[in-house]
């Protein structure tokens, strides 16, 4: 034990001395370093003046490392980027030797040394993160060469054309130039063979990114020209979330509006309220989508695809509104002055005829005498009609009352000069055609409609409609797609 104590003993002196000389070593560098950044910083170094000042312009190199393209804003034109920003210049008045390493220093060196004037162009709102600490790098090496980064959130300004949303491609950049500091101060290029990278990694929800370009250029304005980098995405829209959320609906709502066409021409309400439903579907649909839009004057693809839909269902509800005028309103017409007439002819065949039309239509008399036109006072003759049936048969009543009593007249007159002698054939003649005239007269009154069958109208919608909203949509997606 006494042996062992005495070996450990004797190794621990050695240990400790090599921990004493390494600890004098590191404090020895430490003060040499800090003795350096003094030196650099405090004595000689001014701020406000750019390294190379008077003499060539400062080259100053770029590195973009794109994290994320969080969200593209159609309504408010822009698009929010996350990404890694570096710049690289040289500075010979940090350059120091004897040390072997570079000097990685904390964030807060940066606002003691001088740094490019970069600044987003097209930035509307943008943030350096700070969680746990500022996100911030500054690197120095030995001969004076600078590494400074930050990791930065932006909202950039993109510039929309919508006129194809939503089967549109953007074209949003990213513009990086120097604010105060002309091309005779500053230049600036990209470090590395490729100065942007993490683009291939982009994944968004409703845009792919199809391509990336950079560009270096100087642009001139009142104050002199300015360099600026300049990067583009060009940003294509997936068209799948509109299909499920826009095209199908309405395109399903456009064929259920067709449904009428296979229903009763006599089932009004049906048909009504059917068409009606759809037209205030596709209403609700169109209004919703723009909502999430800008209020621009030019007309996109989706309202284009949108209004047609609407004329659709609005035809199909005009189509039935069409066919129920014919059918309630002009058919009555017709069917009634079919019955009159057959019954006046029959009527003029037996010689007792004036008095069997007057008994048998007293009430037709009494109410074209008393020119009664309204539904309540022929509702013992009409029971059970509707309205428009009670009109039109005061109508037509009237009017074969006046064209059969003229003739019961004239058959009258010409008995009774055969009987007398008084009255010529001439002026028997002459009556004759009066009244002949005057039933012409009331017969063009009655306006029977070219249609026969209403239901033709239907048979005709329900291949013209189809076919055309095929055609519509064959035209539609070729123009638009291709």
């Amino acid at each position: 034990c006494a042996y062992m104590g005495a070996a450990t003993g004797s190794l621990t002196v050695p240990v400790l001395q090599v921990w004493a000389r390494i600890s004098a070593i590191s404090n020895e560098r430490q003060a040499i370093i800090k003795s350096t950044l003094d030196r650099l910083l405090e004595e000689d170094y001014d701020i406000r003046l750019r390294p190379q000042y008077g003499a060539d312009p400062l080259s100053v190199g770029m590195s973009i490392q794109v994290a994320s393209i969080d969200s593209v804003s159609e309504v408010n034109m822009d698009y929010t980027l996350t990404l890694n920003f570096q710049q690289s210049w040289r500075d010979e008045r940090l350059a120091f030797d004897g040390l072997n390493l570079n000097l990685t220093l904390d964030n807060r060196v940066v606002d003691k040394i001088w740094v490019p004037d970069t600044y987003f162009v097209n930035d509307k709102k943008s943030y350096i993160h700070t969680v746990t600490r500022s996100n911030k790098m500054l690197r120095i090496e030995e001969d004076g060469t600078i590494f400074y980064g930050l990791r930065v959130t932006t909202d950039l300004a993109c510039m929309m054309n919508l006129r194809r949303y939503p089967m549109d491609e953007q074209n949003c950049t990213l513009e990086i130039e120097s604010y105060g500091y002309t091309t005779d101060d500053i230049r600036f290029h990209m470090l590395g063979d490729i100065g942007v990278t993490g683009v291939e990694n982009l994944k968004l929800a409703q845009f792919k990114v199809t391509n990336s370009r950079l560009l270096i250029k100087n642009i001139t304005f009142a104050t002199g020209s300015y360099p600026r980098v300049s990067l583009s995405f060009l940003l294509k829209r997936n068209i799948g979330f509109f299909i499920l959320q826009t095209y199908l609906p309405c395109s399903l709502i456009t064929i259920l509006s067709w449904v009428s066409f296979w229903i009763n021409h006599e089932a009004t309400a049906a048909r009504v309220a059917l068409g009606i439903t759809t037209v205030l579907t596709v209403t609700t649909i169109s209004t919703n989508v723009r909502q999430s839009l800008p209020k621009i004057p030019d007309i996109k693809a989706l309202d284009v695809y949108l209004i047609c839909c609407f004329v659709f269902v609005f035809l199909a509800l005009l189509e039935y509104a069409m066919v129920n005028y014919i059918f309630f309103t002009k058919q009555p017409y017709k069917y009634l002055f079919v019955v009159y007439n057959k019954q006046a002819e029959e009527s003029a065949k037996s010689a007792n005829f004036a008095a069997q039309f007057s008994g048998g239509s007293k009430e037709t008399i009494r109410y074209c005498d008393e020119e009664s036109t309204s539904p309540g006072s022929i509702h013992q003759i009409a029971a059970g009609w509707s309205d428009n049936e009670k009109i039109s048969y005061v109508y037509l009543s009237c009017s074969v009352y006046y064209l059969l009593q003229g003739r019961a007249r004239g058959m009258h007159n010409a008995a009774n000069g055969k009987r007398r002698g008084q009255p010529s054939r001439n002026s028997v003649g002459k009556k004759r055609k009066g009244y002949a005239s005057r039933a012409k007269k009331s017969l063009s009154a009655l306006k029977v409609p070219k249609i026969s069958d209403v239901s033709i109208i239907d048979k005709v919608a329900r291949v013209a409609f189809p076919a055309s909203f095929a055609i519509f949509n064959f035209v539609y997606w070729t123009y638009y797609i291709f």
